[in-house]
């Protein structure tokens, strides 16, 4: 069940909403500033806190701020004038237009995390480190409506930077002993959890201004890389890096840095497919299943995040040959998690490398981080003893000698029953480098038809899309951050869209596509993409000796493909 599904039930029906109200009560839970739409779903609106309740949340900040320090702990950071979370709502006109002494003025919207850093000093004195979680600048335009990278004529209606240069030093004046720093909303929260799309260090300029304008440390993180920071911090713009997700996916990045190891780093690719699983599209709500939503601050790359219990290694008591079909990234991890228990292992590939597919796929230049990613599985492979057999294509499987066989060969293209499909070419062989015209129509909006959409416009292509949901990238576990990066900057660029529309046919120079109400368009292009998915394309059927994982089990994302691999593997 999806978290959306629940929401739905408890605020539309009453029976259910009263039965669940003890565990669930909206209308107490749902608090802001003023009365403002739910960013997850804008039918259902925050009441105002009242001025008690401000001053009960304040006396809970500086009694947690006291445990902690009687525990032993060193300082604590507020959360936060940040990300557009409660205080943030307080700070900016755009979420507060209350009339009392917590609305109007500068000096009253940032009366609530003043009276917090205070009274957390008045318990546990002056000298107790406190530091602020900070968003520099909103980059917000509106209710759900984000400002991409390199948009600067826009309208801020958050904090802009003017304001920003007072209230960071209003902050430091009430008592904040640092600032962390980023940028964004929800309603810009690619700036807050930067995808892929983002550049790196997308957030340092901002923060490097920032810090001219007080004299406490100043953090800042979002994407950033090593060198960048250390050389801010260097130049005196910067005292420190903030990291977060990079340690979910390899929690020796310290370590390795220090001692020079950075190749051995396994490679966040700021997927947010185990991290951040919060989806949204057109019609729902938090599209996030419920067990999600209690396991977060996972990680796609690396299943023991979290999860340590489960995923530990146990060396086998029976040392097996097992063979592993297709060296892709399920081949791979397979094979990594196999060694590390003590059994034998051979990888056969049928072409002259590894990495599978995801070769074209990591191919758009947004896409850093996934290359690095395998050239991070092939040199781990080639530190132990995994027998790796390339261009080795295993037809049958009764020819391989082995205890236990696993099956990684991925998946294949779906091809929809449409009229001159074959004049179209699949996603992967567009990403593998075939050719295209300038105007291209892709069939198929899901995540991987908007990030070629996307790449397409980096090249000065001229894309369009065609998709028969409702609403582009409409489906669970691609995080908010992520899809709303694509819909906005396909927006911004006038990328035609065609929703709830399907393709009836392709001719040699256009696509003829029938929207909802049945009315036929003729669309010219040069080119047609498919990426409408894929369908598993497993070798062999499961058995007793035979293992599928990956996508030839069942067609997902990179943290199916890896998590199913483990599943698999801890128990041969």
């Amino acid at each position: 069940m999806a978290i959306n599904d629940i929401m739905v039930k408890m605020i539309k029906n009453k029976a259910f909403g009263a039965i669940g109200k003890p565990i669930f009560n909206m209308d107490y839970i749902c608090a802001s500033a003023s009365a403002t739409p739910n960013r997850w779903w804008d039918e259902v609106y925050s009441r105002p806190l009242t001025v008690e309740e401000i001053q009960e949340i304040i006396d809970a900040y500086a009694k947690t701020a006291k445990l902690c320090m009687e525990a032993g702990v060193d300082g604590i950071e507020v959360h936060a004038v940040h990300e557009g979370y409660l205080l943030d709502q307080f700070t900016m006109k755009y979420t507060n237009q209350r009339t009392d002494e917590y609305g109007g003025s500068f000096e009253n919207r940032y009366r609530f995390p003043a009276e917090i850093v205070k009274a957390i000093k008045k318990t546990c004195g002056n000298d107790f480190p406190v530091s602020l979680r900070y968003s520099v600048v909103s980059k917000t335009k509106g209710f759900g409506k984000g400002a991409l990278p390199g948009e600067e004529d826009y309208v801020e209606v958050g904090r802009d930077m003017e304001e920003s240069e007072k209230a960071a030093k209003f902050l430091q004046d009430a008592g904040y002993d640092m600032l962390n720093c980023d940028n964004g909303t929800y309603d810009a929260w690619y700036w807050a959890h930067p995808p892929g799309y983002m550049p790196e260090n997308c957030n340092l300029s901002y923060v490097k201004h920032i810090k001219d304008f007080v004299a406490i440390p100043v953090v800042c993180a979002g994407k950033m890389t090593p060198s960048a920071a250390a050389e801010a911090i260097r130049e005196g713009k910067l005292d420190a890096m903030g990291v977060a997700r990079q340690f979910l996916t390899d929690p020796e990045w310290v370590t390795k840095l220090m001692e020079d190891r950075e190749a051995d780093i396994k490679p966040c690719i700021n997927c947010h497919n185990a991290c951040f699983t919060m989806a949204k599209y057109e019609g729902t709500a938090n599209i996030q299943d419920l067990t999600d939503s209690m396991k977060m601050a996972r990680c796609a790359l690396n299943p023991r995040t979290m999860q340590s219990k489960k995923y530990k290694i146990k060396k086998t008591s029976k040392v097996k040959n097992i063979a592993i079909i297709g060296g892709g990234i399920g081949g791979m991890e397979s094979a990594l998690v196999l060694n590390q228990r003590g059994h034998n292992v051979t990888i056969y590939e049928k072409s002259d490398h590894l990495g599978g597919v995801f070769i074209p796929a990591s191919s758009p230049e947004f896409k850093k981080h996934e290359r690095k990613l395998v050239e991070w599985y092939i040199r781990e492979i080639s530190k132990y003893p995994i027998k790796v057999e390339l261009n080795k294509e295993i037809t049958d499987i009764n020819t391989l000698e082995a205890d236990e066989i696993i099956i990684a060969t991925g998946s294949e293209p779906k091809r929809p029953p449409i009229k001159g499909i074959e004049r179209s070419m699949d996603a992967l062989e567009y990403l593998s480098g075939k050719e295209v015209g300038d105007n291209v129509i892709i069939i198929g909006g899901g995540l991987t038809g908007c990030e070629i959409a996307y790449n397409l416009i980096l090249k000065g292509k001229n894309p369009q899309i065609v998709e028969m949901k409702n609403d582009l990238i409409a489906v669970k576990g691609v995080c908010l951050a992520n899809s709303s990066f694509l819909r906005e900057m396909l927006a911004l660029k006038k990328t035609p869209v065609y929703l709830e529309t399907k393709v009836l046919e392709i001719k040699e120079d256009s696509v003829v596509v029938q929207d909802k109400n049945g009315k036929t368009i003729d669309l010219k292009c040069d080119s047609v993409i498919n990426a409408i998915g894929y369908n598993p394309k497993p070798l062999a059927k499961s058995s007793k000796k035979v293992h599928i994982v990956g996508d030839a089990k069942k067609v997902g994302n990179l943290r199916t493909v890896i998590w199913r691999a483990w599943d698999v593997c801890m128990k041969l």
